[in-house]
């Protein structure tokens, strides 16, 4: 009997648990360690934050779906790695400390033959001062994020219906950020809502990013193969910033977060400050605190970790200049660095390089978009990983490991612009391969044939299918796995 411990219940580790379990039979045990009692489809969580949606329509309970299931799941928090067992238990494990009301703060010992680590982002609002739900902004990071910003976005839209004038700051809350779509969606979600409201002329909405031109999204750009010829993505958002009169500080580092009012610096150095009534400043990324050990107890968390925190994997971490990264560069199996019968899922694998050009201001200060890795490349990860240690419980080392690079995958992405099922819209967009290749794709660095993107109403209409399909894929309904990830 093979015991598989999976940490975390976001895209990647529901995906990668789901899949298991339907892979292997009862005998072999599956278990998933969450500190969340539920299931959140981030996606829709922009649609929470402007109050088009309800918490309780983007999340559901994970205990019913894995009791029903066959899935040992334990609410808790993953503390300490011990992949070569420890003096007091020799068989590799991990430390947890529950979560969960009936058994809060107190602490486990979980036995694995194999482990996933799939625990997410640490939301690392720390990382600017004043930024995030416990400073002066908003996020839409979580359903509890969303439902507060709602709150505070209904404020301003009442305020603005009384006659006064409102400053809305939308944007990345440091220089390190990633996910600048959904900060791209909450912007034109934002925006759509005021001008439904009757109030967009008392409205000034300011988009503030790491980006160096808008349509990065932090993938390096992208090109968009067209009748036409090739658009380059930064072409595509510009026309939607100036039809929707919303202003941009591009290539901003966010020093700190005041009431109403962010300091931040650009890529030349210079210093500014922008005034606001109301921000949604999304936070960086780092990996989940969890440290490592080796059997005699030394800390080994720097070998196994990158100093983001985030796992290290079979990719080619040597620090080298952007003109000499490779798509090779990038994992393949996602298999621990240090264990071979440790894997990393979704955002919780230590990523080679960004996709973007990093730069740095004279005053020494990192703007750098991190390298998005959420959505459909964390569940793709996720069964992949999955139908990897399924091979390896059946055949032992002759296991096929199946294998699902960024650099040799393509994505769909629909970018909200606005809800409502008359006058909804949004961007539909493909791009193949996620991580740019210039050497086999050469300066438009991917497939201009299989990378393209339109915006309008049917778009929106997909983007609110696809919330339905994949909450009824995550509940695990009937053949909930012909779903694609």
């Amino acid at each position: 009997m093979a015991r598989t411990v999976i940490l975390g219940a976001g895209i990647a580790g529901h995906t990668a648990a789901l899949h298991l379990r339907r892979m292997l039979p009862k005998a072999h045990d599956v278990v998933v360690v969450s500190p969340n009692s539920k299931w959140n489809w981030i996606p829709s969580n922009i649609w929470v934050g402007i109050g088009r949606m309800t918490p309780e329509q983007v999340t559901f309970p994970l205990a019913p779906i894995y009791r029903r299931k066959g899935i040992e799941f334990h609410q808790a928090l993953a503390t300490e790695l011990h992949g070569d067992g420890s003096a007091e238990l020799p068989r590799p494990h991990v430390t947890v400390r529950y979560t969960d009301p009936a058994r809060q703060g107190q602490e486990a010992r979980l036995e694995y033959d194999y482990l996933v680590n799939a625990t997410g982002p640490k939301l690392n609002f720390g990382a600017t001062p004043g930024l995030g739900p416990d400073g002066h902004s908003w996020s839409v990071c979580t359903a509890g994020h969303a439902t507060d910003a709602a709150r505070a976005f209904a404020q301003v839209v009442g305020r603005l219906e009384a006659g006064d004038h409102q400053t809305l700051l939308i944007g990345m809350g440091h220089g390190t950020c990633t996910c600048q779509g959904a900060a791209f969606e909450y912007t034109f979600n934002a925006e759509h809502e005021l001008t439904k409201a009757g109030v967009r002329d008392r409205a000034e909405v300011i988009y503030i990013t790491n980006e160096v031109q808008l349509g990065d999204f932090g993938m390096d750009s992208m090109n968009f193969g067209t009748k036409r010829g090739i658009v380059p993505s930064h072409v595509f958002a510009e026309s939607l910033f100036q039809e929707r009169g919303v202003k941009a500080i591009m290539g901003a580092h966010v020093e700190r977060v005041e009431p109403g009012v962010v300091h931040y610096e650009l890529l030349d150095g210079t210093k500014g400050q922008q005034p606001f009534d109301f921000a949604m400043l999304l936070p960086p990324f780092r990996g989940a605190d969890l440290k490592a050990f080796d059997r005699e107890g030394a800390d080994i968390t720097s070998e196994v970790f990158a100093p983001s925190g985030f796992m290290k994997v079979d990719a080619d971490y040597t620090p080298k200049p952007y003109e000499e990264w490779r798509a090779s560069d990038w994992p393949r199996t996602y298999r621990s660095l240090r264990y071979d019968n440790v894997w990393a899922a979704g955002i919780a694998f230590a990523p080679p390089h960004p996709m973007s050009r990093p730069r740095t201001t004279p005053n020494g200060t990192a703007i750098a978009p991190a390298p998005p890795r959420t959505g459909m490349p964390s569940g793709v990860i996720g069964r992949a990983v999955a139908q990897t240690i399924a091979e390896r419980v059946r055949h032992g080392a002759a296991g096929k490991v199946h294998t699902a690079s960024m650099a040799e995958m393509g994505a769909a992405c629909i970018a909200s612009a606005g809800a409502g099922w008359l006058d909804g819209k949004a961007a539909a967009m493909t791009v193949f391969p996620i991580v740019p290749d210039p050497e086999k794709y050469g300066d438009a660095g991917r497939d201009t044939k299989e990378t393209f993107g339109e915006i309008g109403l049917s778009a929106h209409w997909m983007k609110a299918m696809l919330h339905y399909l994949f909450l009824y894929k995550a509940k695990a309904r009937p053949l909930w796995f012909l779903i694609p990830e």
